[in-house]
């Protein structure tokens, strides 16, 4: 264990945001999506802010759901108010029941929340024209509000990466490599969209427990890569971290790796040539998503023109193959 302690504590990164507290086995830092595994509490309960950031980053199915049931209470609030307290103030009705009336009431509350007034319905006497009013007016605010929100999710620059779904320990050759069987850790990511991503960089921590005086702490250290920064990222990428010299993880076995605890994570930018905005992702592996003695299938291929073309469904594609002790 010392001599395995010597190893872990090379290159160490003091601080990475999460502090050193270990939150015990099993449990990873960064969620697959990028975000933070934290459960935030104490927050005020109405916050204009993170109600903005979450209607901008829900996903757009959760979005329109949300718009249209928005719609729908506002417009059965309205609704209601005109059948408890205006029932007979609104002309040209046609109904033969009770809910047939609500029904009528019920869409002349919606021509009038989005302003269309198809004509046949309309209100009467004061009280009626300015529940219709003060309706058209939140209506008015409403749609302005759901435009910016759509303004605001189509302009936000985002990445869409697809990364390898396992990260694996394969043989790796170097002229430079001196130690035992050539071997190193890879993982592999590429653009799950047509937009062009440029100046591409990649950093990768290994984030581990080690006890330290009778307590769990937890640990990180940076993996160097073989290439840390590519100018255009239009096929797939291969990242590389050689086990080496240098490299924390020199000489740790598979049961080095469970009984560590350990995370790789791993931080993307790039700059989005569509907006020339730098946009940013997240993406980690935990212990049990290390495949041990593989390797990545080609995801391209060249057809007769030379026109090279790459599959996106091939990106998690590996063959297990042997390593051979040294």
């Amino acid at each position: 264990m010392k001599k395995l302690s010597q190893i872990l504590n090379q290159s160490p990164v003091s601080e990475f945001g999460f502090g050193n507290t270990s939150n015990g086995s099993g449990q990873r830092i960064l969620n697959k999506d990028g975000t933070a595994n934290i459960k935030r509490i104490g927050e005020p309960r109405f916050n204009v802010v993170n109600v903005y950031h979450s209607l901008i980053t829900i996903t757009w199915t959760k979005f329109i759901f949300v718009v249209f049931v928005f719609y729908f209470f506002l417009n059965l609030f309205f609704s209601l108010i005109y059948y408890f307290l205006c029932p007979d103030a609104i002309a040209g009705m046609m109904y033969n029941s009770e809910l047939e009336k609500f029904t009528e009431i019920f869409f002349f509350s919606s021509q009038s929340l989005t302003t269309v007034g198809y004509g046949r319905l309309n209100p009467t006497g004061l009280f009626a024209s300015s529940i219709a009013g003060i309706e058209s007016m939140m209506g008015l605010l409403g749609f302005a509000l759901a435009t910016g929100l759509l303004y605001g999710r189509f302009s936000r620059p985002t990445a869409k990466l697809l990364y390898s779904e396992n990260i694996i320990i394969a043989p790796y050759s170097h002229p430079t490599y001196s130690i035992g069987t050539p071997t190193a850790l890879m993982f592999r990511v590429a653009n799950a969209r047509r937009n062009q991503l440029i100046e591409v960089e990649a950093l990768v921590l290994f984030s581990y427990n080690q006890n330290v005086n009778g307590v769990s702490q937890r640990k990180f250290a940076n993996l160097k890569l073989e290439i840390t920064k590519i100018s255009f990222l239009a096929l797939s990428w291969t990242l590389v971290h050689p086990i080496n010299e240098e490299s924390p993880l020199r000489n740790l076995t598979e049961k080095d790796f469970k009984e560590l605890d350990v995370e790789f994570m791993i931080s993307l930018k790039a700059i989005d040539d569509t907006y020339a905005q730098q946009i940013y992702d997240r993406n980690s592996y935990f212990w049990n998503e290390l495949k041990w003695g593989a390797k990545f299938l080609p995801m391209t291929t060249k057809s007769d023109d030379g026109t090279t073309t790459i599959d996106l469904k091939k990106i998690s594609k590996i063959e297990n193959i042997e390593i051979k002790n040294a």
